[in-house]
């Protein structure tokens, strides 16, 4: 079912929150958490949400069309326009558009992207730097099938459903990967790194093969992995692949951080404990300063945007 409403509070939500976390799935089944600026752009009447993303993230984009069915967090409400305590999930298909209409982008998502990170740098070297930057933009238009909104961030008490009921039953446990469960790092490490964050979240797929996701707390660290616990309700029971995301953000994104991993999460029957053993990691730090930050997303987006015309994308 495409097309879900939602009630003026969570439309409040998509409109003001700055970041989000976007979950997609992977095809050995597991789940990757990333984060992105929604920006407030959505079109309630239709039930459909959008994003934007670089043509250089080409594994993003593929995996999403490969499998569309995607979930985004709305987590956080620093340094955007919505006060609701509620943490809120949407559910839904998505649909790139790899060739934007440029009126769109002029018209919709750069007045949409100025609310939230102020007026773009102009100039002749900006203009010539960023021209990359801008041109490589892509839409990721989501039709929603559910809202999923606990009563605050920490998605404490029951969560109220709009659209496609949630599955009946947990997902089925996963075959364990070839080369073992186990973490594949240093577990203290990673767990250091990511409670420096404030925002952490935990992505799975879940039975009907939508990603799920839900804040996660750091708990002690063992030679199998960290402990994890979620106040969102019950973990997947057994073993799978989940993926997990920290971070933090400044006004209009000057200055953030990110760590992310993917790896296998064993819970155990109806618990909200469970054991997270990292396998990959990846991670960023952009600096405080805009020009720095401008200079930088200029001189990605130039790599991007090259790899993206090797592999035809663009």
């Amino acid at each position: 079912m495409a097309g879900v409403k939602w009630s003026d509070e969570i439309d409040g939500v998509l409109d003001g929150d700055l970041t989000a976390g976007l979950a997609y799935v992977t095809p050995a089944g597991g789940a990757v958490v990333t984060a992105v600026a929604p920006l407030g752009l959505r079109d309630r009447a239709a039930g459909r949400v959008t994003f934007t993303t670089s043509l250089g993230f080409g594994r993003k984009l593929e995996r999403i069309e490969h499998d569309p069915r995607i979930a985004l967090a709305y987590h956080a409400r620093e340094h955007g326009f919505s006060d609701s305590p509620r943490f809120v999930l949407l559910q839904g298909r998505a649909a790139p558009v790899l060739e934007p209409d440029s009126a769109v982008l002029e018209s919709v998502v750069a007045p949409a992207a100025e609310r939230f990170m102020g007026p773009p740098a102009r100039g002749r070297f900006w203009d010539r730097w960023l021209q990359e930057y801008y041109a490589d933009r892509v839409l990721v238009h989501v039709d929603i099938e559910r809202v999923v909104a606990w009563p605050d961030l920490l998605c404490r008490g029951e969560p109220e459903v709009t659209g496609t009921p949630l599955p009946a039953q947990p997902p089925a446990p996963q075959a364990p990967p070839a080369n073992g469960t186990g973490p594949r790092m240093g577990v203290e490490r990673a767990a250091r790194r990511l409670g420096k964050l404030p925002h952490r979240l935990l992505a799975w797929r879940d039975a009907d093969g939508f990603p799920t996701v839900v804040p996660f707390g750091l708990g002690a660290t063992e030679a199998e992995g960290v402990r994890i616990s979620s106040p969102a309700g019950p973990l997947p029971p057994e073993g799978r692949r989940a993926g997990v995301l920290a971070h933090r953000y400044n006004a209009r994104l000057v200055g953030l951080e990110a760590r992310q991993h993917t790896g296998w999460l064993a819970a155990g029957m109806g618990g909200a404990r469970g054991l997270y053993a990292p396998h990959t990691q990846s991670g960023f730090r952009a600096p405080a300063s805009k020009p720095l930050l401008l200079l930088g997303n200029g001189l990605l987006a130039k790599r991007g945007l090259r790899r993206a015309r090797r592999a035809g994308r663009a």
